[in-house]
């Protein structure tokens, strides 16, 4: 009860609001006509806010965040999941954007509760990230940057998928730990990022977005390509599988046929249709080989 009522101290007085939006979790939210101080609670957010021409707004990000560059210096109210409640307040935001996949109800729930107002996404799939991005712009009232925005990552995709149509569809592994294997299942936004780019995701069958699965597993499905993940804050090599048993034993590994991504691939902001288009030119490489061809 302290806590709470030392933000209603630190928070402003509210911005005078006349919208109300209904967010992706279907809560009525009541917004400021223009917002001027926006903080973040996931990069994507971040990634998306910058995209739609409002990097200026953002007066708060959350620790990881590395993109755009200049998001880097903007005051980090915590973790994903454990962002201080008394760092956002002090930063007297007139809008906060969250996840509903990564970020605390009671983060939600305590914020509204001293008159911050919480807009929450919840993007899944391919399509999914494309309606928050809308509702972002909503939001932000910028709802026409944000049709912009989609027609021009539309036609990206689209453009993707056109190159790789009727081209062979290989079995895709997602690795995002090797032990104990940790990888993308069904509800992960990555396996329609996967198909768009002309492949098959192994483990799109089953039910959860990140599963853990066994090694025998692995070797059963038997992938012909392993995708990696590696960035700025490390990640995971081939030699790191051949070092493990049973890693040895698959035909992709042996032979290399590993794909290296970088982590805007689980982004599920703008920037995962950069990677869509990264990943559609390691699995097909002919489709992109004409001189003319971006």
């Amino acid at each position: 009860m302290k806590v709470l009522i030392g933000l209603h101290v630190l928070v402003c007085a509210p911005a005078l609001a006349s919208r109300e939006l209904k967010d992706e979790l279907g809560r009525n939210v009541t917004l400021p006509d223009d917002p001027r101080r926006v903080v973040c609670l996931a990069p994507s957010l971040t990634e998306t806010v910058y995209a739609l021409g409002r990097g200026a707004a953002v007066v708060g990000v959350t620790d990881y965040t590395d993109y755009p560059p200049e998001a880097q210096a903007k005051p980090s109210v915590g973790g994903l999941t454990d962002a201080s409640l008394e760092k956002i307040a002090s930063l007297r935001p007139d809008l906060v954007l969250a996840m509903a996949e990564i970020n605390r109800q009671e983060t939600v729930e305590e914020l509204e509760h001293v008159g911050i107002p919480v807009f929450v996404v919840d993007p899944r799939g391919l399509l999914g990230i494309m309606a928050s991005i809308q509702h972002v712009g909503d939001a932000l009232n910028r709802s026409g940057d944000a049709r912009g925005l989609l027609n021009r990552l539309e036609e990206q995709r689209a453009a993707v998928i056109g190159r790789v149509k009727g081209l062979p569809r290989r079995k895709v592994l997602v690795v995002v730990w090797y032990d104990p294997v940790i990888t993308a299942g069904g509800k992960s936004f990555i396996n329609d990022v996967i198909s768009a780019a002309g492949a098959e995701s192994t483990t799109a069958d089953m039910a959860q977005a990140y599963p853990q699965i066994s090694m025998e597993e692995v070797l059963r499905r038997s992938p012909d390509v392993i995708l990696l993940v590696r960035g700025v804050h490390g990640g995971i090599t081939r030699d790191d599988l051949k070092g493990h048993a049973g890693w040895d034993q698959l035909e992709a590994v042996r032979d290399n046929h590993v794909i290296y991504m970088g982590e805007q691939l689980f982004h599920p902001s703008p920037v995962v249709f950069d990677a869509l288009q990264q990943l559609a030119k390691e699995l097909h490489p002919e489709a992109f080989a004409s001189k003319n061809n971006p």
